[in-house]
């Protein structure tokens, strides 16, 4: 590729910690990557002496593999580090774990942690480059990347001006604090829509919108990203039942039938059909589900490709 543009920062702990011109970059690079997963020959040799520890403290499934691919896509040595099945089962301490894989020679950590801000912790405390594939309710970066880059192409290319609503459980999901502030620093209009138990009390100091009417959202919004019900993260009743929660604020192909225009439909995964999401919404043609999952391997490629070229840089 091409001369390196620089990061202004050697890690990606989250997306408030990124610059407009940082999001920018990653994106404009992840076209370039976008075109190299197509070809034939889908490898490149841009981390070849780059070692890689995938540090998953949480069960993952999408991101994991998505991550994973890309490194093994830019050839990249890696590490994978399951927390079932290692010494934290035993007690030992997060941060004796990385620095015993660090000791291994490892440059760079891509880490998911039940625990808000563990990354923020690890980086004032190892030389690796960090990123973060999700802490707790905080942040989930790379996410919200991909989201970004799904809908510029959706959309022509361009998000400023563009209204994005993200429904559902907002509280306790860390892909909609990412993708607020992703969205804002690309110039869009941002509203989330939710029953009130699920939409924190002061998330409109953020600048964005709030509503409870899913018809009124829908009809706002050029894009309706879709988030999961995350019930293993609620620890009492937020809702009176799934099938309630469908009636009231499911995207259901009967709202959608009922606008008077096309909206482009996300949803980061995992899908919980017939509760946040109908099969019938989930599967149009307007849903860009599955290109999400595409996309996210080249903006994770482009993450640890500018990453890297940081490192090398220092």
């Amino acid at each position: 590729m091409a001369s390196v543009q620089q990061l202004s920062t050697k890690h990606v702990l989250g997306i408030k910690y990124l610059t407009p011109a940082d999001v920018e970059l990653i994106l404009d690079t992840a076209r370039e990557f976008k075109e190299v997963i197509n070809r034939p020959i889908k490898k490149v040799p841009s981390l070849r002496d780059i070692t890689i520890a995938n540090l998953f403290f949480e069960n993952s499934t999408r991101t994991r593999i998505s991550f994973e691919l890309a490194e093994k896509r830019l050839s990249a040595d890696t590490v994978n580090f399951s927390a079932s099945s290692s010494s934290v089962k035993k007690g030992e301490s997060l941060l004796d774990t990385v620095n015993n894989i660090l000791a291994m020679k490892v440059d760079m950590v891509v880490m998911r942690h039940p625990a808000p801000g563990a990354h923020h912790f690890l980086s004032n405390k190892i030389d690796a480059s960090i990123v973060n594939a999700g802490d707790g309710t905080h942040e989930h970066p790379t996410q919200a990347l991909l989201d970004a880059y799904s809908m510029r192409d959706a959309l022509g290319g361009e998000l400023r001006g563009k209204r994005v609503c993200i429904f559902g459980d907002i509280t306790h999901s860390r892909v909609a604090l990412s993708n607020i502030f992703c969205l804002q620093r690309l110039g869009a209009h941002v509203r989330v829509c939710g029953p009130p138990t699920l939409i924190p009390k002061h998330i409109g100091s953020l600048g964005v919108e709030v509503s409870h009417d899913v018809q009124d959202s829908l009809a706002w919004c050029d894009v309706a990203n879709v988030l999961r019900i995350q019930l293993e993260r609620q620890d009492t009743k937020f809702i009176p039942s799934l099938r309630e929660y469908n009636r009231y604020f499911g995207i259901t192909k009967e709202r959608i039938d009922r606008l008077d225009k096309p909206i482009v439909i996300m949803h980061p995964g995992p899908i919980n059909r017939g509760v946040e999401i109908d099969t019938e919404v989930a599967d149009s043609e307007h849903s860009i589900i599955l290109q999400q999952v595409e996309n996210g391997v080249a903006v994770r490629m482009s993450v640890l490709y500018l990453l890297a070229a940081r490192r090398n840089d220092l």
